[in-house]
């Protein structure tokens, strides 16, 4: 099981925490400004029945919401820190915390009681104050059964499944380059699996991909519409378009992790006690109780709102086995959160046709031998699967700050750093060489008789 590093160990951000407790605690002593600025990654079907509630207790504050995916909200809270948002609300506490370690969150204890303190094994709050749960996330696989029953194929339960062939052209992830809970999801496989066992795991199940797609809704749209039959997602996906009428179901891997959805309120925020205010409500038994909205089925973390639960819906708090196979080491996502990036793009989103094509290769050299066997197409499938399998990198390597570190967020009017480019072009030439050359073995693999 992965445990959780304790911050003592890493750089504690006292700076901007003492100045920024009194103005925040003042939300519940003084009148609350007139706006409140919140940088999100959430949909629409989220934000808007949280805010529209939010106002109406607070009449006199105006929320704008500014919808950025997880990784450009975490660089757009870096590049403005002289004219900051006044919070950032997302599903990623590795994103969390980056920003922590960057000193861009200020600290707030929430007043509201009758919080869980954890949810399964993994804290609800920050323990040093820099950000508060709201919500319980998990990640699984999504499927459409018409889709499954039209195809005859069958239902996955594990990550595993998403490796065979039959899935072929039938699976859909987002990039998590693009997505802050595709990236969650990836590293929870690495965790639970190891780093060798999770790439080979994550490049198996790439060879299916039908798409990568390069935003987070992407996916759940093309699953319901049937566009393909299933896609890794967040929990709140799958359970929101059930509850919405779609034929779809959602399953929870035994490989998989329970973190908070957090929110938390940014150094410098010119906005404070409104904001202090938002955690407050999100908190709130009426607040909690919007997240069993149909259009948007989050896991709350006041374990009283479960008893207004729809019948079937997880609850975390009575169901043991929910991610309880791992403990979420947010620290180690933290310190590879660039690199495991940029690496996922360089051997699967950049590379998908060539990984899907060696893979189909090793599937119908597979499929051959299963016919007749045959000892050398074995050996040449075995040294197949192992190149398409490899990674080009090692778990310490991954953790190393001298080559995590050269890693940051890239946009076109921003390339990569001469160093982090270097090794995007090491990675890029070995997922090249690697997938051409199984692809060359599984073939004349398949030619012997």
């Amino acid at each position: 099981m992965t445990r959780i590093v304790p911050f003592s160990r890493r750089t504690l951000l006292a700076g901007t925490a003492a100045a920024a407790v009194a103005p925040a605690l003042g939300a519940r002593a003084q009148a609350l400004e007139d706006r409140l600025v919140i940088v999100t990654s959430f949909p629409r079907d989220l934000t808007t029945p949280i805010v529209q509630g939010f106002e109406r207790r607070h009449p006199g504050t105006k929320v704008e919401i500014q919808n950025r995916n997880t990784a450009a909200a975490v660089a757009f809270i870096r590049e403005t820190r002289s004219s900051p948002p006044d919070m950032m609300w997302a599903s990623a506490p590795d994103a969390f915390e980056v920003l922590k370690k960057d000193q861009l969150l200020q600290r707030y204890r929430p007043q509201a009681t009758g919080i869980a303190e954890k949810v399964g094994a993994y804290p609800v709050n920050d323990p040093d104050g820099f950000f508060v749960g709201f919500a319980a996330s998990g990640y699984g696989i999504m499927y459409n059964t018409r889709y499954l029953r039209a195809n005859n194929l069958p239902v996955p339960k594990e990550w595993d499944d998403l490796a065979k062939p039959v899935y072929a052209d039938h699976v859909g992830i987002s990039a998590p380059s693009r997505s802050g809970t595709t990236h969650l999801t990836v590293e929870t496989i690495l965790q639970g699996e190891g780093w060798e066992k999770g790439w080979a795991l994550l490049l198996a199940i790439g060879g299916n991909f039908a798409s990568v797609s390069d935003r987070s809704f992407g996916v759940p749209d093309a699953v319901n519409s049937g566009q393909y039959g299933l896609g890794i997602v967040i929990d709140f996906f799958g359970l929101a378009a059930k509850a919405s009428g779609f034929p779809v179901e959602f399953v929870y891997p035994s490989v998989t992790t329970l973190v908070p959805a957090n929110v938390g309120i940014v150094a410098g925020a010119r906005h404070p006690r409104a904001a202090a205010a938002f955690i407050e409500f999100l908190l709130s038994p009426e607040g909690q109780e919007i997240l069993l909205d149909p259009k948007i089925m989050r896991l709350p973390v006041r374990p009283e709102t479960y008893a207004k639960a729809p019948p079937g819906f997880p609850n975390p708090f009575t169901d043991a086995s929910l991610g309880a196979r791992l403990t979420f080491d947010s620290e180690k996502s933290e310190a590879r959160y660039e690199l495991l990036n940029s690496l996922f793009d360089r051997l699967i989103t950049f590379r998908l046709s060539e990984l899907k094509a060696a893979w189909a290769a090793i599937h119908a050299a597979e499929a051959q031998l299963a016919r007749r066997d045959n000892a050398e197409a074995r050996r040449l499938v075995a040294e197949a699967r192992a190149k398409a399998s490899a990674v080009p990198i090692t778990e310490a390597e991954s953790l190393d700050p001298q080559i995590a570190g050269a890693f940051q967020p890239t946009r076109p009017d921003r390339p990569a750093g001469a160093r982090q480019a270097q090794i995007e072009e090491r990675w890029d030439t070995f997922a090249r060489a690697n997938y051409a050359e199984a692809r060359r073995l599984a073939e004349q693999a398949a030619r012997l008789r």
